[in-house]
């Protein structure tokens, strides 16, 4: 995944750690696009029309990114992966022609199987690392570890509480050159997911490049939108619908964000710094 990840374990269980290494490895067999032997390499090779079996795990991140897509009216699109490889954010090993309309339209699922009806792409880059938050955990509380904290990548989730009886507290993560007031939160039972402009970018011809691509005209975003941090019960929701508010930018994010009852936090490059911006929800959970 290009990352790291870290566990904060109360009475871990033998062989906790290579438990979760498991759960990644099983997660990037499946889903990296930088793994020529993935399934999800695999299957953006097949034959347009032809259909694959899929994992279990990549079906569930595949039918969430397909909902994710609805919901956001396309701004999240699991199916950029050409768009992605275009402007140097993929291993560019395929071919970069894709149209730029609505492309996981072109994604069919039927049972435990799917199929690309259009020469696309699938790309996970948006929604995986959250799920290997929630596989993580899902793994740790099957161990029978009831209190915990995992992050992989500035992704977290908190089960439980903390030895000293105080939950997992932890500061949200804010663009590193932006005065940004501290954004503090007690993870029990939730996640929290932020896509940053300061992550991942390249430069070209002196102009700072985002690796958000806007499925709507098939480019980076522009620039603007510094950080968008998402809390939800569900890490590989909460990652999906920070890359979406992100694509959407302030007014069009926040909107959609407050519309579904997001707990939600934009931060906005301003010409003398930044705004912030704050979703009903989450003001809620501050007071």
């Amino acid at each position: 995944m290009g990352t790291s990840w870290s566990a904060q374990i109360v009475d871990p269980p033998a062989r906790s750690e290579s438990a979760i290494e498991a759960v990644l490895a099983r997660v990037i067999d499946q889903m990296s696009n930088w793994e020529a032997d993935s399934t999800i390499s695999r299957f953006n090779r097949m034959a347009v029309g032809a259909w694959m079996p899929l994992p279990a795990d990549m079906l569930t991140v595949l039918r969430a990114g397909l909902d994710m897509a609805r919901l956001s009216g396309g701004a999240f699109d699991p199916a950029i992966g050409q768009l992605v490889d275009r402007w140097g954010f993929g291993p560019g090993l395929g071919p970069t022609a894709a149209s730029v309309t609505a492309l996981w339209t072109r994604i069919e699922v039927e049972g435990d199987r799917a199929r690309r009806r259009a020469d696309v792409a699938l790309d996970f880059s948006g929604i995986a690392k959250g799920f290997a938050v929630d596989a993580a955990a899902a793994q740790l509380r099957a161990m029978g570890v009831a209190n915990f904290l995992i992050e992989i990548g500035g992704e977290l989730r908190g089960e439980g509480i903390k030895p000293d009886i105080q939950p997992w507290w932890v500061d949200v993560e804010s663009p590193p050159d932006l005065a940004v007031p501290t954004l503090r939160i007690a993870l029990c039972g939730q996640c929290v997911a932020t896509s940053g402009d300061y992550r991942r970018f390249r430069l070209e011809d002196g102009a700072r490049l985002s690796h958000s691509i806007d499925p709507a005209t098939g480019a980076p975003i522009a620039p603007g939108v510094a950080s968008v941090t998402v809390l939800h019960d569900s890490a590989m929701r909460a990652d999906a619908w920070a890359t979406a508010i992100t694509v959407m930018g302030a007014d069009r994010g926040m909107a959609l964000a407050t519309r579904h009852d997001l707990a939600a936090r934009l931060v906005q490059r301003t010409g003398d710094g930044a705004q912030e911006y704050m979703t009903p929800a989450l003001a809620a959970m501050l007071e």
